[in-house]
């Protein structure tokens, strides 16, 4: 039997033995503030704008810590501003997945380790860097969200990947580094390159999803644009004890722009009940973030999915 959870109110639904959390990749949000119909008023503090989130939400994927690790101070911030139970998925910082950089991301006194061919280039990259340099800044990003997994409240580190990065050789090597250096944590990988899921004619898509569960990272689900496994309802599995699905808006590479808003509706939302449903079976988890972040839109359809997801056990 689903019931809605009566701790994060409406947005989680327990389905058998695994919980289903549904949240999205901002709460502050300036168009979601300024939209003036999520937040009782657009003057509210920082920290009171959490607060309310948690209150309605019980999960969130930081999607800042992409572009800037953040600090043991801001982590402590945010523990205290939620209540006990809340849930802070995180996304891993882009250098630590060999995407393009900021490069005054990079902590100051670490800056004169970048060779001097790189040091005015727009973008820096793990290659960029000395082995010794990159396992620090390895070091000081979990050093940052301590404070999350210390209080209980980290979820899944989200290691998303460039669409360069394709299943290759060297491609296995560094997901293995990478899950060996977060031994201990809770990890999925976003694989955004089509060519994982490009030609299944040898089992392919199998043994990359074993691989995947042998190693206990979890496979994110994304509902997205374009070609291969982000357009729409793209590869559904499981291969951890939690499932991550991110949504991240249907519009194509051919639109103008491509990344503009984007609120699915009732119909694209209901395709995905059963779906939700088989990755609970196979999970005690299942993280559902809405990445569509612009006024109301992805908390709405947060809301919208975990009210179908709910109904759809009754039926």
């Amino acid at each position: 039997m689903g019931v809605f959870d009566a701790e994060c109110t409406t947005a989680a639904v327990t389905i058998g033995g695994s919980r289903v959390l549904f949240g999205t990749t901002s709460w502050a949000d300036r168009s979601l503030v300024q939209a003036g119909t999520f937040y009782p008023r657009k003057t509210m503090k920082a920290r009171d704008r959490l607060a309310f989130y948690a209150s309605r939400f019980p999960l969130t994927e930081v999607s800042t810590s992409y572009r800037f690790p953040p600090t043991p101070e801001l982590s402590e911030q945010w523990v205290e501003r939620s209540p006990a139970g809340f849930v802070f998925d995180i996304r891993v910082w882009s250098l630590l997945t060999g995407a393009p950089t900021l490069p005054d991301s990079l902590w100051p006194d670490l800056q004169s380790a970048v060779p001097a061919r790189h040091q005015d280039s727009r973008r820096l990259y793990a290659s960029h860097l000395p082995e010794p340099v990159l396992d620090e800044c390895w070091d000081r990003f979990l050093h940052g969200i301590e404070p999350l997994r210390r209080r209980g409240r980290l979820g899944m580190l989200i290691l998303q990947y460039p669409g360069w990065f394709g299943p290759r050789p060297g491609a296995w090597a560094e997901l293995a580094a990478a899950r060996r250096r977060l031994r201990g944590y809770r990890a999925a990988v976003e694989l955004r390159s089509p060519k994982w899921l490009a030609d299944d004619a040898d089992g392919a898509h199998e043994a990359q999803l074993e691989w995947l569960e042998e190693h206990d990272l979890a496979y994110v689900c994304v509902d997205g644009p374009g070609a291969g496994p982000r357009a729409g309802c793209g590869m559904v599995a499981a291969t951890s004890d939690v499932a991550v699905v991110r949504f991240v808006g249907r519009r194509q590479v051919g639109d103008e722009p491509w990344t503009a808003p984007y609120r699915y509706s009732r119909a694209e939302l209901a395709g995905w009940v059963d779906r939700i449903r088989q990755l609970a079976a196979s999970s005690a988890e299942v993280h559902v973030l809405m990445d569509n972040c612009w006024g109301s839109d992805a908390v709405d359809n947060a809301w919208d999915l975990a009210r179908l997801v709910a109904a759809g056990l009754h039926d």
